[in-house]
């Protein structure tokens, strides 16, 4: 095989492989609570993975509009995935996702800070407006609370 082949070929490679790591970047998984997603967020955050998750919770929440709620669960990342990634730039991050996902007239919950994130997010003096949970767990029973709670009140 000559270079400029091998070349060809693995250029086609690494195009597949970055396919596959954007799709991979948010996954979107219904949840038991009715009309709630999760998209677990997991490795390494920046400005593009952010856009990409924008643009599939969107994409998805106007193929299935009868999505009430997404759970954002940043459980998976650590704290030295964000090491170099701006607070400041992270919180402005945070509070576009919240605010693309309240227009769409969801309601959006954030879950599974790490405590040194969320130190460097206060000290940087950054205020975001976001509904938060210590863990996953606890979003759903809080929704699993609210949702039996909507089914006795009709």
């Amino acid at each position: 095989m000559d270079s400029s082949q091998e070349i060809k070929e693995l250029k086609e490679l690494v195009l597949h492989y970055e396919n596959v790591i954007h799709n991979m970047s948010a996954p979107i998984i219904p949840s038991i609570v009715p009309e709630t997603i999760l998209v677990p967020i997991a490795g390494f955050i920046f400005r593009d993975r952010f856009e990409t998750i924008r643009t599939k919770v969107l994409q998805y929440a106007a193929e299935h509009r009868d999505t009430q709620c997404v759970v954002f669960d940043f459980t998976g990342v650590r704290v030295e995935y964000v090491e170099k990634f701006d607070y400041n730039e992270l919180a402005s991050e945070l509070a576009q996702l919240n605010s693309a996902i309240k227009l769409m007239g969801i309601r959006p919950i954030y879950v599974g800070f790490n405590p040194r994130f969320v130190r460097e997010i206060v000290h940087a003096g950054i205020q975001v407006e976001l509904e938060v949970f210590n863990t996953f767990r606890a979003a759903l029973k809080k929704l699993l609370a609210e949702s039996e709670k909507s089914l006795y009140s009709i």
